[in-house]
């Protein structure tokens, strides 16, 4: 009993290929099939689609990609299908099985499941019932073209049609998002507008124009980035409003570049000026009004100065007056107001509210800060100022406590004992690190050969790096340090008294007014190689752990203790943010490697960015 259970659907194969895009309002019987030839194929995984007799190459939804990862779905593995399309691949012109929503029947079996020889698939023309007359089972008929509509034909059908709701919607051939592709002909989407852009103007070499875009939703939850050029522009930028569901179709789309997308999909959307948009009652709609990615505030050092947009979700701690900025660029005076959000991540970070969202949102979370309000906000840029910093952009929207699950656990948290927490900023310790053109540890990483096989590098100007590495060799007998001025920390120089001399003050110094500050070279590597790192004072005592007046005192107590000092520093991991120079000795160029800043390896952040790195690829 218990391996009839765990068997295929006979000829379930025969039923999908008979319907190809059934509706969701339509009765779909149990369609167990087994998966056979398991592959990953991007971001998803494609598989042969078996029910015993007859096989078809298949795609599984991408959301199925965890669970093949974790074991939890196996070549062998049985699912319920539940909802599906066909496509064609354009190539071959086979036919595939989209999968766009199943449940794992069984992880994996033994064996292929075998039913008898193969049969020649028939397309019958299996007509799916309205799920209100499931009663009436499968009913056979000849075999009838499918004919696409456009969005505009759908909406006048309705307008005609005064049959009831049910009926009218087995006439809307509705595609879920996660079955388009660019090879597809005409298909018609239903979607909320999650996220608008402002409409900007743009100029190179073709000429000028107009582009704004737009984040779509489903009611599956699943999104995409839409965008209009010109015309396109000027005529859908005010059709498309916020919160609003709309059927489209004509559009087409492209492989969504990685380095600009905003929402999570293979794909990116494009809308031309014969593109059809129709607005819809979004009565009873299921499509969701925001999909959120969060990203917790602690986790916010991976994404300083990265295209990637954020989305964050606090309790409100405070929030500033409005203040007025003036553009560098052309002059003009912008409103800000700065607000702070904490998470459960026990890490606060300063999030600037720019242009209406300052004036109209940050007076209405001033008047609220009181009651500690959960604050949700989507598409931030992740700034280097102070640290680490958040900017809202022209699509950025502010919702107060959003019914979503992560503002329900913030809040319990924070009732019971995050109020009563000490909370530190995301960027403490790393404030600095935005003079002298440090940027981010997570920001144009490269490998120590980039440089050192690149000798001209900082010829024109310095350029800027950060690297991982692990210190080496640190010479014991060479100069690490040098006498310093306490109030300018130039160096001083014995003078022909007893007393010593600072150019910098242009004074004469007893011994009381300077101290020992460290100049120090480390050696350091990698696994693509090697290089000599010049260290100054405030980076050269976090990693050495201690003042040089203190390292001078131990080795004028103990050469091996001091030694030992020097051998504890020694290949630990560390996070460099570098400077490349160029300086002439003897006549000859040389190039120069010098710290800006420093920071231990944190080895959570560091997993979650290589995955990230990983998941470029």
């Amino acid at each position: 009993m218990e391996m009839e259970k765990k068997s295929v659907t006979p000829d379930a194969i025969s039923f999908v290929l008979a319907n190809p895009s059934p509706d969701a309002s339509s009765e779909i019987p149990p369609l167990i099939l087994q998966i056979v030839d398991l592959k990953p194929a991007g971001a998803r995984f494609r598989f042969t689609a078996s029910d015993g007799k007859n096989k078809l190459m298949a795609m599984l939804p991408s959301n199925m990609a965890t669970d093949v990862t974790l074991g939890k779905l196996q070549n062998l593995g049985l699912i319920l299908v539940l909802h599906y399309n066909i496509n064609i691949v354009p190539k071959t012109q086979e036919k595939c099985l989209i999968v766009l929503k199943c449940d794992i029947v069984a992880p994996v079996l033994e064996s292929e499941i075998v039913l008898g020889e193969p049969a020649k698939v028939q397309e019958t023309g299996i007509e799916l019932k309205p799920k209100q007359d499931a009663g009436a089972g499968i009913v056979l008929k000849p075999k009838q073209e499918m004919v696409a509509k456009s969005a505009a034909q759908i909406v006048h059908e309705q307008h005609q049609n005064t049959a009831p709701s049910q009926r009218t919607s087995m006439t809307r051939r509705v595609h879920p998002l996660v079955s388009l592709n660019p090879y597809q002909g005409s298909w018609t989407i239903k979607v909320r507008v999650t996220s608008k852009g402002n409409l900007r103007t743009y100029k190179n070499a073709r000429g000028e124009g107009c582009v704004f875009n737009v984040e779509l939703t489903d009611e599956d939850g699943t999104q995409i980035q839409a965008t209009m050029f010109n015309q396109a522009a000027n005529k859908f930028y005010p059709m498309f409003e916020l919160g609003k569901v709309y059927y489209i179709s004509k559009g087409s789309l492209r492989v969504a570049n990685k380095q600009f997308k905003t929402v999570q999909n293979d794909y990116e959307m494009t809308l031309n000026e014969n593109s059809e948009v129709e607005e819809v009652s979004e009565e009873g709609s299921p499509i969701p009004k925001a999909v959120y990615n969060f990203v917790k505030i602690d986790e916010l050092g991976t994404y300083v100065n990265r295209p990637e947009l954020v989305d964050v979700i606090g309790v409100l701690q405070s929030v500033s007056q409005s203040m007025s900025i003036r553009r560098k660029a052309n002059n003009e005076i912008i409103p800000k107001r700065d607000i702070t959000i904490a998470d459960d991540s026990m890490k606060t970070v300063v999030v600037s509210l720019w242009n209406d969202l300052a004036n109209t949102m940050g007076q209405e979370l001033l008047d609220i800060v009181d009651s500690s309000p959960i604050v949700a906000i989507k598409s931030l840029k992740v700034g280097d100022f102070q640290g680490v910093s958040l900017s809202t952009v022209g699509k950025s929207t502010v919702v107060v406590n959003p019914d979503v699950p992560e503002a329900e656990k913030l809040r319990s948290w924070f009732a019971s004992e995050g109020k009563s927490k000490q909370m530190t900023s995301i960027g403490a310790g790393l404030t600095n690190l935005s003079k002298s053109g440090a940027k981010s540890f997570y920001s144009d990483r490269v490998n120590l050969v980039h440089i050192t096989s690149n000798p001209s590098l900082g010829e024109e100007k310095p350029e800027f790096f950060s690297i991982k590495a692990y210190i080496s060799f640190i010479k014991p007998d060479s100069t690490m340090w040098y006498q310093a001025c306490k109030a300018c920390n130039k160096k001083v120089t014995a003078g022909i008294t007893s007393d010593y001399r600072c150019d910098g003050c242009n004074m004469n110094k007893n011994e009381d007014e300077f101290s020992l500050r460290y100049i120090v070279a480390f050696k350091v590597s990698d696994a693509s190689g090697e290089a000599w790192l010049s260290t100054f004072n405030d980076q050269a005592e976090k990693i050495l752990g201690c003042s040089a007046g203190e390292l001078n005192h131990i080795k004028q107590q103990d050469q091996k203790e001091f030694e030992l000092k020097l051998k504890q520093a020694m290949w630990v991991p560390h996070l460099f943010r570098v400077g490349v120079t160029q300086n002439e000795y003897n006549n000859e160029k040389r190039q120069r490697i010098t710290v800006r800043a420093e920071a231990p390896l944190d080895f959570a952040t560091e997993s979650k960015y290589l995955l990230e790195e990983i998941a470029k690829f």
